[in-house]
């Protein structure tokens, strides 16, 4: 059992090593010859171990079990992280490994939150590895691996319902690697079309591509200080506001959508939810910016991107939303706890949850009302499983505890404590900005050593929606 965890984690590793040659064509074209080395050293070490690994475990043969697959998938992302980390340490781009690996498992983890106050005089190939990290952490490089595993004769469900621990997970085809592989042809789809309509609207190739992995990825990442809003263009806002709109939906809807399958959508809990919070919540604050910007069509544009990066949890900027009124703060504070749907490159509690919880309430109302009545709770047209509720719950439980216990680290690091409460949701909920001295203009490069190692295992506790995290500290985990 052994001998299969460490030749996947080399199989994961060694998949992310392929995504270095991204960022060393763009070293080249740039002319960065001094980065090469920051990337090319991690990455031909890293295949030469694995095919050392391969040649000499190539005869032991065994089946991935329940326990072993939460530790593939758990050691995985603090695998990739470390290793992400590397081209920004070894290029100097960033000298503290501390702060390095902060950046990188934000990325991968698709936060946001970075600890550079300077992105633009970072090398074009670095940046670009930046927001690569949230494109390959979006749709999850185990679901990626799982896609390949055959080659190494390893089945990939286990793995996926230990990485996707949603209320709502399965598969839209009889086979997960063939889900998975549909899943990965979609996400590149949508990157390429965003890519090339940013490029038409102004921006150059290697800037496109950058936003569009995050954007995709619903990381939050970009190439300039100012966010989106350093471009001040309302065109590529509103891509922007689209595609992170997109990314926010579950990538079934559009496995469905290109099978003709509109039933399915159509009936969908989740999506109609979705876009009712979306377009509340950006008629609510656009009705209470119109004072400030003099015009509703140019609330309506901030409103819509801003509701559009927070409840996607990508976390872009085109304005401080700490100078609005306290209205459209509050508004977009209680977008922090939702996120997009499951199924989607969004981090957060995800939508579904909420929508389970409030039918669940609705009920509770009923059976007040009609004590001897039966009532089913109705979920995509269909009766729901009878746990979804105290899974939801059990999750909320870890959700809160997790963001109690990272807000008084927060403190303990001299943080205020809107900033470390409002920090801690951030960190949990892959959301990248938060208010107070960790709001959308500044960044996490002074706090403490401690507390961004703390904030590193929060963002992947909560990019693995904590059951995958937390099962460690069970000690019947550890019980053959």
């Amino acid at each position: 059992m052994v001998y299969l965890i460490i030749q996947i984690l080399c199989f994961i590793l060694s998949l992310t090593g392929i995504a270095f040659l991204v960022p060393v064509a763009t070293a080249l074209y740039c002319g960065e010859y001094s980065v090469l080395s920051s990337f090319l050293i991690p990455m031909i070490s890293v295949w030469v171990v694995s095919i050392a690994v391969v040649f000499l475990t190539r005869k032991k043969k065994s089946r991935l079990s329940i326990r072993a697959s939460f530790v593939v998938v758990a050691l995985a992302w603090v695998c990739i992280s470390l290793f992400g980390a590397l081209p920004f340490y070894i290029s100097g781009a960033i000298p503290s490994f501390t702060d390095a690996f902060f950046e990188s498992v934000s990325g991968f983890t698709t936060t946001g939150s970075t600890i550079l106050s300077e992105i633009e005089t970072l090398p074009r190939s670095i940046n670009l590895w930046r927001c690569l990290t949230h494109w390959i952490g979006g749709m999850g490089i185990v679901v990626l691996t799982v896609a390949l595993l055959p080659i190494l004769g390893v089945g990939g469900f286990q793995l996926v319902k230990a990485e996707t621990t949603g209320p709502e997970k399965g598969k839209v085809t009889a086979k997960i690697t063939t889900t998975s592989k549909i899943l990965w042809l979609i996400y590149l789809a949508l990157t390429l079309i965003e890519t090339l309509i940013l490029k038409c609207l102004g921006m150059d190739f290697i800037d496109a591509l950058s936003h569009s992995f995050s954007t995709l990825g619903t990381g939050g990442f970009s190439t300039r200080n100012s966010s989106i809003g350093s471009f001040n263009s309302p065109a590529i806002e509103i891509v922007c506001t689209v595609f992170m709109f997109l990314a926010g939906v579950n990538f079934s809807m559009y496995y469905y959508l290109i099978a003709r399958k509109f039933s399915d959508i159509r009936d969908n809990s989740e999506l109609k939810f979705y876009i009712l919070i979306i377009v509340v919540a950006i008629l609510l604050i656009a009705s209470n910016l119109t004072s400030v910007f003099k015009s509703f069509t140019t609330a309506l544009r901030y409103a819509s991107f801003q509701v559009a990066a927070i409840l996607s949890t990508t976390g872009f900027a085109n304005a401080d939303y700490l100078d609005w009124p306290a209205f459209s703060q509050m508004i977009i504070f209680i977008l922090f706890f939702i996120g997009g749907c499951s199924g989607s490159t969004s981090g957060g509690v995800k939508v579904v949850r909420w929508l389970v919880l409030l039918k669940a309430l609705h009920i509770e109302f009923k059976e007040m009302l009609h004590p001897h009545g039966v009532f089913a709770m109705r979920l995509n047209k269909r009766n729901a499983r009878k746990e979804l509720v105290n899974n939801i719950a059990s999750f909320l439980t870890l959700y809160l505890g997790l963001i109690l216990i990272t807000t008084i680290i927060g403190t303990i690091g001299k943080l205020d404590i809107l900033s470390a409460f409002t920090g801690s949701i951030t960190m949990v909920g892959n959301v990248g900005p938060a208010y107070g001295v960790l709001g959308p203009s500044a960044n996490f490069g002074f706090l403490p050593a401690f507390v961004k190692w703390w904030y590193c295992f929060a963002m992947i506790a909560g990019r693995l929606e904590f059951f995958t995290i937390f099962v460690f500290f069970v000690p019947s985990f550890w019980k053959k």
